[in-house]
């Protein structure tokens, strides 16, 4: 024991913040959560323990449902959009164009600041009655809409935020897209390969991992999306609910009806649903993942 505290001791002793704050802020809260999604519990009084009736009622609760469509439609819009947008946008800049890194930047600044308040609350001025948007079309003659009040196009306009918020995909594409060996470029040019070809061929290939990377990550934020939801609705979900994501309806009933049980159970579904598309994903990748080492 002395010469394994020895060898290790110093080691545990720096990492002991971490080992600290991740046992206090991460798996005490985790087995916290996990306990009360079996007890009827609102803050004011201690939990009752009730069994597995959380779990029962979500799938009897209309507004469940509705959330969980809304989201899925959020995710199955937002996500390859955003991809696509970023990985054409790191395409351009690997073009070795003048002032790179000044585009990097400009590009990444999106990624820094959509999540805010502010910007979702700007994202409500753009897109209202009197917004930016309608402005824009007022100059062609089109009489716009109010976007955000409108159930048909207020998803889109939270969609639209979350493909804005593009740059931590891109860089990332752009990484990929520079470790490309040129040798193959080349030889396809010899052979006469046009530029839809070659991205088809060896660029999109080369850079599979990379989307299979940048597809888990962006998949995970869009189950988790909560901010732009909250504020551009102004925490209901509406206009009639057509812009309740789960994690907003989950807000709604843990911190706004104080049912603190019931949440903790619309928790641990919302984890076994990103786990099950996660998964799923995992699996498919094999049929169209390039692996450089099989």
């Amino acid at each position: 024991m002395k010469n394994w505290l020895k060898k290790n001791g110093a080691g545990y002793f720096f990492l002991l913040p971490w080992l600290i704050g991740t046992l206090i802020f991460t798996i005490i809260p985790i087995f916290t959560s996990l306990y009360l999604s079996f007890t009827n519990y609102n803050i004011l009084n201690p939990a009752h323990f009730i069994g597995f009736q959380n779990y029962s009622r979500i799938f009897t609760d209309k507004k469940f449902i509705t959330s969980l469509i809304v989201t899925f439609k959020f995710v199955l819009f937002s996500v390859p959009l955003q991809l696509s947008f970023a990985l054409f946008i790191a395409i351009l800049l690997n073009k070795g164009i003048a002032g790179l890194r000044i585009y990097r930047a400009v590009y990444y600044i999106p990624s820094l600041l959509g999540g805010s308040v502010a910007i979702s609350i700007l994202w409500r001025q753009i897109f209202n009655k009197e917004g930016l948007i309608n402005d824009i079309l007022s100059k062609f003659g089109i009489k716009g809409i109010n976007w955000i009040a409108t159930p048909s196009t207020a998803l889109y306009t939270l969609i639209l935020l979350a493909v804005w918020q593009f740059g931590s995909s891109m860089l990332i594409f752009l990484s990929a897209l520079k470790q490309v060996p040129m040798e193959l470029y080349e030889s396809a040019e010899i052979d006469g390969a046009s530029g839809l070809r070659k991205f088809v061929s060896i660029t999109f290939p080369m850079i599979t991992p990379i989307v299979f990377f940048n597809l888990i990550m962006q998949v995970i934020n869009a189950f988790q999306s909560f901010n732009s939801a909250y504020i551009i609705s102004g925490g209901n979900g509406g206009p009639l609910d057509s812009t309740l994501l789960y994690s907003l309806y989950l807000y709604q009933k843990g911190f706004s009806n104080f049912e603190m049980g019931y949440a903790s159970a619309l928790a641990w579904i919302l984890l076994i649903i990103i786990g099950s598309v996660i998964g799923l994903i995992f699996v498919t990748s094999k049929k169209w993942v390039y692996n450089q080492d099989e």
